[in-house]
């Protein structure tokens, strides 16, 4: 390569363009569908008649009358004002670990064969996909040393909830439900790790680091007791730097009869070089998306996999797909397990990419994926503290793995501009905005990249040098940079409020409406 233009000159497509709910026009239509014959209407009657009452509805439901032409043209417009792994280099999005996805897995993964299987389909035409969860189940066991493995899970989150649930069965199964009642996480783990826990009805209580940037062991201690049901932490967290105390943190939990769980959301620094198991966990999860290539889904489409010792097999996400010799089926016959965490089971798409990417990659493979993620992440730092205005506060010097997290707090005490102003700025140079870390910001005015393993030499250096240029930018213009995003799809800063006040925030176009007006 080494022609790579740096900063290259980038403007994207901005259509004003409404939502598909407030266009067409009454009685158009995309396809005619020809009316069913005389001949078939004294055969099978009204097909209203063959749908209960209950289920009727009272009027036609609020659809667009749209033709082809506007349907294809609309969703064109909004194609053009996407940015995503397939356009630009997703290096900022930290710990989401935005990697390529071989497009012959997505082949995989839109097959007919795929796309066309339904949840109530007999077991015996399941047989290819159910081998390949059952498989998908043994190379995980394998990659984290755990005994038992559900694909359950939707997602992370929800494989954490299913492992505070796991672990109430666990302690509740002994004896001790009622006493355990407290959990132990750190302010740099996963935010959901304490927010299951918290909805679960435990008492959560959180570790700050300490001057090497790790959680604080002496704070463990003083934390731990008879009421302690679960450490819930992340290794290496998201500021990069492994905690090589990790086994004495397990120990002193086990010691006052605690369980241990490993957050492996983000599993890709460790790929094939530690487990879980080996640390002395009990149970760790994975999302099948980020570390094993699906694209992260911004809520969905997603897969989890829940992992456990063999203490805690019996508890977990069921039903589980098991092999007898002959043939794969759902076992649901688990007396003790939590049960089902959702309808069906696990995101066939998502774990087919994830069996695809173990079986190209193979064991050494997948430990080249942390080899080389670490590798260009530190060639990253080495070339973005050059910067003028940003740094690496916690733990100055220490190595950083797979990602790191960086401060601009100088820069914003020099010109003003904020890390939320440069991460609309860098839309203007054709990047995804950037990842600036889980509330509360430990770190001021923080800035989380991740360069994992497909990313080439030449996009960290296009990367770093987009930076480079903002910051200079915030050094002589800053209000440039603050009234940014000036070349993107988006013409106009967005009132954040919207995303972050649940009274505001609205997840439908009729939910939105409902809100503009509570009468209608």
């Amino acid at each position: 390569m080494g022609n790579i233009r740096k900063n290259r000159d980038f403007h994207e497509a901005r259509w004003d363009e409404p939502i598909i709910m407030e266009l067409g026009s009454p009685g158009e239509r995309g396809v005619m569908i020809p009316l069913a014959s005389d001949t078939i209407k004294n055969d099978v009657g009204s097909g209203e008649d063959l749908v209960p009452e209950g289920l009727l509805r009272k009027k036609s439901p609020a659809l667009p009358e749209m033709s082809q032409m506007q349907v294809l043209r609309h969703y064109m417009r909004l194609s053009q004002e996407t940015i995503g792994t397939d356009i630009n280099i997703d290096i900022g999005l930290g710990t989401c670990t935005m990697k390529y996805s071989p497009k012959i897995n997505e082949q995989f993964a839109r097959s007919a064969e795929l796309t066309e299987l339904h949840p109530y389909q007999d077991e015996s035409t399941l047989q290819g996909i159910l081998e390949i969860m059952y498989r998908t189940e043994q190379y995980i066991k394998a990659i984290s040393g755990m005994d038992r493995v559900s694909l359950q899970p939707s997602g992370g989150s929800q494989a954490i909830f299913a492992n505070v649930e796991t672990i109430r069965a666990y302690h509740e199964s002994r004896g001790e439900g009622g006493q355990r009642d407290e959990i132990i996480t750190t302010i740099l783990s996963h935010p959901g790790n304490p927010g299951a826990a918290a909805t679960l009805g435990y008492k959560v209580i959180t570790l700050f680091p300490d001057k090497d940037g790790l959680p604080d062991l002496e704070a463990l201690k003083a934390a731990v007791s008879c009421r302690t049901a679960v450490l819930m932490i992340t290794n290496p967290e998201d500021t990069g730097i492994y905690n090589d105390r990790i086994r004495r943190f397990v120990d002193i939990v086990h010691g006052v009869g605690g369980l241990c769980v490993y957050d492996q959301a983000n599993l890709n620094g460790v790929f094939g070089i530690t487990r879980a198991k080996d640390a002395g966990f009990d149970m760790c999860h994975y999302n099948l998306h980020k570390s094993f290539s699906s694209p992260h889904g911004c809520q969905g489409p997603a897969a989890g996999a829940q992992c456990v010792s063999e203490k805690l097999a019996k508890f977990a996400a069921a039903p589980t797909v098991e092999f007898d010799g002959e043939k794969y089926y759902f076992e649901y016959r688990h007396p003790d397990s939590i049960g089902k965490l959702r309808k069906y089971y696990g995101v066939p798409g998502v774990i087919v990419r994830a069996y695809a990417y173990i079986r190209s990659l193979g064991p050494e493979g997948m430990k080249q994926i942390a080899e080389l993620s670490i590798l260009n992440n530190n060639y990253m730092l080495k070339k973005l503290l050059t910067i003028p205005g940003l740094s690496m506060p916690m733990a100055e010097g220490k190595f950083r793995m797979e990602q790191a997290r960086l401060s601009w707090e100088q820069l914003t005490k020099d010109t003003g501009v904020t890390t939320d102003d440069i991460c609309r700025r860098i839309v203007d140079y054709g990047f995804q905005d950037y990842f600036a870390s889980h509330h509360p910001r430990v770190i001021p005015e923080p800035f989380t990249p991740e360069p994992v393993e497909t990313y080439s030499k030449d996009d960290i250096d296009e990367f770093v040098e987009a930076f480079r240029s903002i910051a200079e930018e915030a050094y002589t213009n800053p209000e440039l940079v603050k009234s940014a995003p000036h070349k993107a799809a988006l013409g106009c800063q967005i009132d954040e409020s919207y995303l972050t006040e649940w009274k505001k925030f609205a997840a439908t176009w009729r939910a939105y409406k409902k809100m503009e007006n509570p009468d209608s």
